[in-house]
């Protein structure tokens, strides 16, 4: 039987109808207004490590429980697995790595980006909700990766909600135009609200088998209200244009076809900087925009070694204070962009020690924020030849 939903937020009501399902929607979702014109409410997960602090066992579960769905379908290998950023490209990496642990082979994970990177050819799409509509899917640099990319049978496209279809629908007919050989799409999701019209649109388009996994489902309707004081609000998201090869290290953006792991000392190397010996608060390993798949890998090797550990990421969504946003810190970019980053719902006195993990050089943002955390700097590297990646860790 289904139950009903009403969230009032500052934007308007949202409206759920939710299935039923085993995992309570409360323990998945929260809720807040967006400060976007185009959709104006926004799902907080519960699951992502982005808007809520989360565990990386709690993350891992998440993975394990969606790639297991996914291999049970059926997909195997020649498989192109894609995450959606910024939200959902550790959600897309995390299920692609669970499912490689899993015996997922011939398959190759790649997200989606906002960054330009020179020289790369790449498909164009938008996303027609967001605050920022640039979306790039580049194709691999490697010969072999480029032909898997290029000959994928089955594509596994990874978000975190689904409300329309409608950015899938436009990058599935993208990438249709160059594979003609795709026969099967499955889209994977930790909810999924789009409307029965808007599944059947995309399915009827898409003139393929199409498959929807996720941990819930329904419909949502939002009734939308003025409210000057957000609407007014305009905020910078235009990326300057540049090339931003020289700042990206997580391989993510241009394939990747096996797990990453980090070197086996490195959280030795890590507790070395500890100042708090004893303190009972968690570790808050903190991510970065899109590359926020490496804040998990560390904090899940921390957990493993009896820390109590939580991981988070920024993001440039502004998201307006209110309903499951209860604190805001606003920053610039470490991408050059001049876009505000924000980190919602984090107090730095809840936690021992914060871990920023960050791909990009020390810049004055990154700068600002290590010494306003009492922070320690951890960047990422990957050797591209094994899959291992080193975290430089420094505190100022």
């Amino acid at each position: 039987m289904q139950k009903t939903f009403s969230i009032k937020l500052d934007t308007g009501t949202l409206h759920l109808e939710v299935e039923p399902g085993r995992i309570p929607l409360n323990r998945l979702l929260g809720f807040a207004a967006r400060v976007s014109s185009k959709r104006k409410f926004l799902l907080v997960s519960k699951l992502l490590g982005k808007h809520y602090p989360v565990s990386p066992q709690r993350m891992s579960w998440s993975y394990r429980v969606l790639a297991k769905r996914i291999i049970k379908s059926g997909a195997g290998g020649e498989s192109l697995w894609i995450g959606m950023a910024e939200t959902a490209t550790g959600l897309g990496y995390g299920v692609f790595e669970a499912a490689s642990h899993a015996g997922i082979k011939d398959s190759l994970f790649i997200q989606t980006t906002r960054y330009h990177l020179e020289g790369n050819e790449r498909l164009e799409f938008e996303e027609a909700h967001s605050h920022a509509t640039d979306f790039f899917l580049y194709y691999p640099d490697d010969p072999s990766q480029r032909d898997r990319f290029l000959n994928a049978k089955t594509l596994v496209l990874i978000d975190d909600e689904i409300s329309t279809g409608k950015t899938f629908l436009r990058l599935i007919k993208a990438y249709q135009a160059v594979n003609p050989h795709l026969s099967r799409i499955l889209i994977v999701s930790l909810c999924v609200f789009a409307h029965p019209e808007d599944r059947e649109f995309l399915e009827v388009q898409s003139a393929i088998p199409v498959e929807w996994i996720c941990f819930r489902q329904g419909l949502l309707r939002f009734e939308d209200s003025l409210n000057f004081d957000i609407d007014n609000i305009t905020v910078n998201v235009s990326s300057n244009g540049n090339c931003k090869k020289d700042l990206l290290a997580w391989p993510g953006r241009l394939g990747m076809n096996a797990a990453i792991s980090l070197e086996t000392d490195t959280v030795e190397t890590l507790a070395a900087h500890f100042r708090t010996p004893g303190d009972p608060r968690p570790i808050l390993v903190l991510g970065t925009g899109e590359c926020n798949a490496p804040a998990y890998l560390l904090g899940r090797e921390l957990e493993r070694k009896g820390f109590k550990v939580m991981v988070q990421s920024t993001t440039r969504s502004p998201i307006h204070l209110g309903n499951d946003i209860r604190s805001i810190c606003q920053f610039e970019d470490n991408y050059q962009d001049n876009i505000p980053n924000y980190i919602y719902n984090m107090n730095p006195d809840d936690y021992r020690e914060i871990i920023l993990c960050h791909e990009t050089p020390i810049c004055a943002p990154l700068s600002g924020r290590l010494a306003d955390w009492q922070a320690i700097s951890a960047r990422f590297e990957l050797n591209p030849q094994s899959f291992y990646a080193k975290l430089h860790f420094f505190r100022p």
